[in-house]
């Protein structure tokens, strides 16, 4: 029988409350609808209200309502798709918090004041039950003093979960315990965060602003005032501390502008203010030019102008510049502006900030100083913020996407010449970077160990075998190779699909890989799954090759591949095994038709897929018409007399529109993916999941599905579908070579002319397909939208 307390740790989160519908309210609300929990949306009664308004329900949740609606219009999305919003109930704190008392988890987002808090606690104790556990979202307030006469029960089930913005998009999820928290609510909520939510769990210490930012802020303000002191810009800064360093494009100025500067402001003062025995205290006060800013209301994206803004021309940004407190064009150091451009170039984030500490000119320099500062900072706030090193790594990169934490940084710089480089510098370390040092260690990182300071020696880091990557799971060389993909055998008769061309693109490679790695699965194997690395899933087909071939009349080669990658599609589609696709990032054009012809999907929360070929002057080459109209079909009863032309026109509209989902869970709205294909809310547990999925149909009786044909709209829906073009073309919603395309891909949905006179079958709708490509490959506008697309990375809409 399990004990009280592990039964406790499996309890499940099935209703919550959030008190606070500002952004970070409103967010973690969405995003606890995304994961199917019911939530209690409760904001304040608005002041002012006239004495109609006073009794009227709407007017009185004016305020909780008005977050809810802004989560529904965000950008980006706060829900996978608006569908979630019907879990989220609104109300107010005087005639609502009674909703509380069946929630398992209440979480406050309120004003960041002690009394507010401690005002509303007290209220929350005498309405919610035992079970019920207490959260706070605060940044910097202390447990104790939030808790301040508080029963001791009230005491054991609180904690802080601080979740970063957006909360969606931000895997970050820092819980801090208090003196008197529960180990099994902990764990509780641990277990809510990670597996429910897909958060990444750090462990902070109740100390001013947790471990993120507490780094993060020291980061960013040293960096500000070394720049004041060297007579850099902004602009310099941004091209240091951006890709060369391992960071975010925004880098520093530009992410400050994002997040808001008050927000900013706000976080750096709870520092200054409550780190009274900080040695580096004065870091974070505020340059002079920042309060002139702030007094101003320059805070950023949020009141169209910050650190840069927007000039006369949308193309145009002006930069504040901190001497003469006023806006100025762009501008910046070509010297430290062509240096980064080059180290940014670099693929391998080691090797970059490699080059960029080793860079001796004024790039390096000014990167090296601040570098320098904030792995020492980082070094001695261990155990103060934190017991071990990986949770300030991984703080830094859940919670600030960096590509590396700290002291994964120190160890790609090189530990022992790092530690005594920086003590050349003047930047105090702690005693057991000495011990370390003494100790023989040449890294924090060893294998699955880590350094740690408490006990002096390596010690398992402890990692979720979920979370196993590529390498780790893969046995051996691989099973099959070529220069476009790789098989490898994944362990329990899985076989793994990777590919290995830039951007994850299909090629003559990648196609000639898919036939050879069913036929493998199917004699070796119980089954296959396709699952890549970097940064996106697939972004299509390699369009430099299509162009290229096409510009030289090589049309026989076209079809040639576009027939292969059908019949790649089509072997994938009827293998003996499952074949499961595990998509995330840009799922794009043959990226998606992938998907379409698995078995099964495993696809990451955060996938962005459409069939966006019309971008580029093409429709889909890679039976991503026919199966995308065959997903939406299959759904209908056999002997219904459904509305054919309608589900085609839904289809069309998808493919001819370019229209990309925002999620995984939008994906299946739009019928890119099934209703019942899974959900990674943990990308990195993906991997694991897409197998156990493969696993699960394999071992399950799996029989692949029999091939399909279906009257279609034919001539009839092609002039109705044209008529919706003509339209479009008489508004100016879209031009000749729009319809052009519309209508080449209206006669293949319409199962060509005769589709309307028999069942169309799929080999009749590939050669449709097939010929529809062909054709408007060799078409000069279709040819300079790809010209265009290669060259500017966006479309060209001729």
């Amino acid at each position: 029988m399990a004990s009280a307390s592990e039964t406790l740790h499996r309890a499940p989160i099935r209703r919550a409350g959030v008190i606070g519908a500002g952004v970070m309210g409103s967010g973690i609300a969405a995003h606890f609808a995304n994961a199917g929990v019911e939530v209690v949306l409760l904001d304040i009664v608005p002041p002012n209200l006239t004495d109609k308004e006073k009794s009227d329900p709407a007017a009185r949740n004016r305020f909780s309502a008005g977050g809810l609606e802004k989560a529904l219009k965000s950008k980006p999305a706060a829900f996978f798709h608006k569908s979630a919003a019907r879990l989220v109930t609104v109300g107010n704190t005087e005639d609502d918090l009674g909703k509380l008392a069946n929630c398992d988890l209440v979480i406050e987002a309120v004003i960041e004041q002690m009394e507010a808090k401690q005002a509303l606690f007290a209220k929350l104790e005498s309405i919610l039950p035992e079970g019920c556990v207490i959260a706070s979202n605060t940044s910097g307030l202390r447990i104790e003093g939030m808790t301040q006469g508080r029963s001791a029960s009230f005491k054991s089930r609180f904690l802080v979960m601080h979740f970063f913005n957006p909360v969606r998009y931000m895997k970050l999820l820092e819980l801090v315990s208090g003196p008197e928290t529960s180990p099994a609510v902990f764990a509780r909520i641990k277990h809510f965060g990670e597996d429910v939510l897909g958060k990444g769990i750090v462990v902070g210490k109740d100390t001013p602003n947790f471990v993120g930012n507490r780094i993060g802020t020291h980061a960013m303000l040293a960096t500000i005032h070394l720049m004041i002191e060297e007579g850099l810009s902004p602009e310099d800064i941004d091209n240091i501390t951006g890709k060369p360093m391992g960071h975010p494009k925004s880098a520093s100025f530009r992410t400050a502008d994002l997040v808001g500067l008050d927000t900013f402001a706000h976080v750096a003062k709870n520092c200054f203010d409550s780190l009274t025995n900080d040695e580096e205290r004065d870091v974070f006060k505020l340059p002079a030019f920042i309060q002139t800013m702030l007094e101003k209301k320059l805070l950023g994206d949020k009141t169209k102008g910050g650190f840069y803004k927007k000039g006369a021309s949308k193309k145009d940004l002006e930069t504040f510049d901190p001497k003469t407190l006023a806006y100025r064009p762009k501008a910046g150091d070509e010297t430290i502006k062509e240096k980064t451009k080059e180290l940014s170039k670099i693929e391998d984030v080691k090797e970059r900030v490699r080059a960029l500490a080793a860079d001796e000119g004024p790039a390096g320099k000014f990167a090296w100083k601040v570098t320098a500062r904030s792995l020492a900072y980082s070094a001695r706030r261990i155990p103060e913020i934190a017991e071990g090193l990986a949770a300030v790594d991984d703080a830094m990169k859940w919670g600030y996407n960096w590509e590396l934490g700290p002291f994964e940084t120190w160890d790609a710089l090189g530990f022992a010449e790092t530690a005594e480089r920086i003590a050349k510098t003047g930047f105090t370390l702690p005693q057991w970077v000495s011990e370390m040092k003494a100790k023989g260690a040449t890294s924090f990182y060893k294998g699955d160990e880590i350094w740690s300071p408490k006990e002096g020696r390596y010690v398992s880091r402890g990692l979720d075998p979920r979370t196993a990557t590529f390498e780790i799971m893969k046995r051996g060389a691989p099973v099959l190779t070529n220069d476009g993909a790789d098989a490898f055998d994944l362990g329990d008769g899985v076989l793994g699909l990777t590919f290995k061309t830039k951007a994850n693109t299909i090629d003559a490679d990648v196609i000639g890989m898919l036939q050879q790695a069913v036929a493998k699965a199917e004699s070796d194997f119980k089954a296959l799954v396709i699952a890549n690395t970097g940064e996106n899933f697939s972004v299509g087909a390699n369009l430099g090759l299509v162009l290229m071939a096409a510009m030289n009349d090589e049309y026989e080669q076209i079809r040639a591949m576009v027939k292969s990658l059908h019949e790649g599609m089509q072997r994938m589609k009827y293998a003996r095994v499952p074949v499961v696709a595990a998509p995330y990032g840009y799922t794009f054009g043959g990226g998606l038709e992938l998907c379409l012809a698995s078995s099964a999907v495993q696809a990451a929360a955060e996938t962005y897929a459409g069939l966006v070929e019309v971008g580029v002057g093409i429709i889909p080459g890679g039976a991503g018409t026919m199966n995308m109209l065959w997903r939406a079909l299959e759904g209908v009863p056999e002997g219904t007399h459904a509305n054919v032309y309608e589900i085609v026109t839904g289809v069309f509209k998808n493919i001819a529109l370019a229209k990309v989902a925002t999620s995984a869970e939008e994906a299946k709205q739009f019928g890119y993916f099934r209703k019942n294909d899974g959900v990674s809310f943990d990308r990195a547990r993906q991997l694991t999941e897409v197998k156990k999925r493969a696993l699960g149909l394999a071992d399950s009786g799996w029989h692949p599905p029999l091939p399909k044909a279906y009257t279609l709209p034919g001539e009839s829906g092609m002039a109705t579908l044209g008529m919706m073009v003509d339209t479009l073309v008489a508004g100016g919603y879209a031009s000749e070579h729009d319809a052009k395309i519309s209508r080449k891909l209206a006669e293949v949905l319409c199962g060509g002319v005769g589709g309307a006179a028999r069942e169309v079958t799929e080999e009749e709708m590939l050669e449709l397909e097939r010929e529809a490509f062909l054709s408007l490959c060799g078409e000069p506008k279709s040819q300079e939208r790809m010209q265009h697309m290669l060259m500017k990375n966006k479309p060209l809409r001729n």
